[in-house]
């Protein structure tokens, strides 16, 4: 992975902010790092003798972010819900806002806790493909200790205050400079230091050793005939309307990898062992649709009937999403993404990519696995990931 830090462009930067503005499009410009939305970075500052956190604002994208997407918040009252041995997301959001010294500001990040902690100047975190592909392996541990044995291991828990907590914990003896990093299994990674540069540098270090421990490991061989089919699109873009209930969208993808791994056998249990990374699911629900025969209403039938017994094994008061999919595979042919909008079809066009090569790769390592499928139904009903979509 290239480092694009250019020391020229970093002396034009005004300030910390814009320093930290730099370096997170850096990051954003890279969709192995991060995809529409995911990841977030910090900055750490003094304000009229305060410290104060500005952090990436919920619902911006790294790629785009300005000076005025980071939310601004007292880093003491952070540090405090921190301490706290339980703190609900609307105590948790409220406190935030509530601490912030721009209130036409974003909401902080969910991660904002998380990065209040981590005792140095800048912070990124990215959701980067390597590190999640070797993280939702079988043997992903024992490959992340070998592989980082100076970074901070975190097993999967759910992101915001649970995490934060849980890092909290982990770290009230630690010497933090005794760590490079941090490593969320089935998430992503955190470096840190005092230098923008330097811990936007050590990110792509570490992804860039992961990728290069995939490509000894990994390696996948992308072999398929294209399959004619008289698959009536036309029709798919109808049908599909009627079960979402609003005009649908589509992006077809019929790449080699999209082929290739249209043709894998069991393709039913093969494509259906949940997202890359958990913030994923509010765009491409846990799993596709599978169509191995032509019969797309009974498919339909099927995945709707499926998707409400997943819904009713871990529902308490949410209210059911649409149970409609957001993408289908269409077996040793293509891949299907539906959405509102051309927009929110390629969003999950992007995404589904990504996870496509990451579960062959990951197969390689001995076997692909995600996170549970009630970890997976708290992420896609949480509160504060489904208001990124109202962003």
């Amino acid at each position: 992975m290239d480092n694009l830090f250019n020391d020229n462009h970093a002396q034009k930067c005004k300030g910390d902010l814009a320093l930290r503005v730099y370096t997170s499009n850096l990051l954003g410009e890279n969709d192995e790092l991060v995809l529409h939305g995911g990841g977030n970075t910090s900055v750490k500052t003094e304000i009229n003798g305060e410290e104060i956190l500005y952090v990436k604002g919920s619902g911006w994208d790294l790629v785009s972010i300005e000076e005025k997407g980071f939310a601004p918040v007292k880093m003491s009252a952070l540090l405090d819900m921190a301490k706290m041995q339980s703190l609900s997301d609307v105590d948790m959001v409220t406190g935030q806002r509530k601490a912030m010294i721009d209130k036409d500001a974003p909401n902080p990040s969910v991660e904002a806790i998380l990065h209040a902690l981590i005792p140095y100047k800048f912070v990124d975190h990215t959701h980067a493909d390597a590190i999640v592909t070797i993280s939702n392996s079988l043997n992903g541990n024992e490959h992340m200790v070998k592989l980082f044995p100076n970074f901070l291991i975190v097993d999967y828990v759910m992101p915001g205050f649970v995490l934060a907590k849980k890092i909290y914990e982990m770290t009230k003896t630690l010497a933090w400079d005794s760590i490079e990093g941090i490593i969320l299994h089935n998430h992503g990674i955190f470096t840190f230091d005092n230098d923008a540069k330097k811990s936007y540098s050590k990110m792509i270090d570490a992804v860039s050793k992961a990728e290069a421990f995939l490509d000894e490991n990994a390696m996948v061989k992308i072999e398929h005939n294209y399959v004619h089919s008289d698959c009536d699109i036309a029709r798919v873009v109808k049908v599909l309307s009627e079960y979402k209930g609003h005009d649908v969208h589509i992006a077809i993808n019929q790449t080699p990898l999209a082929a290739f791994y249209a043709s894998q056998p069991n393709i039913r249990e093969f494509a259906t062992r949940g997202v890359l990374t958990p913030e994923h699911i509010i765009r491409t629900k846990r799993v596709p649709l599978i169509m191995e025969d032509t019969d797309l209403i009974g498919g339909l039938d099927r995945y709707v009937a499926e998707y409400e017994e997943y819904f009713k094994r871990y529902a308490t008061d949410e209210v059911m999403l649409n149970p409609a999919p957001n993408y289908m595979i269409i077996k040793n042919l293509a891949v299907v993404c539906f959405g509102k909008t051309r927009e929110e079809a390629k969003v999950v066009y992007d995404i589904v990519e990504h996870t496509m090569l990451a579960v062959l790769r990951a197969d390689k390592l001995g076997g692909y696995k995600s996170i549970s499928e009630a970890d997976s139904f708290a992420m896609e009903y949480w509160d504060l990931e489904q208001a990124k979509l109202q962003k």
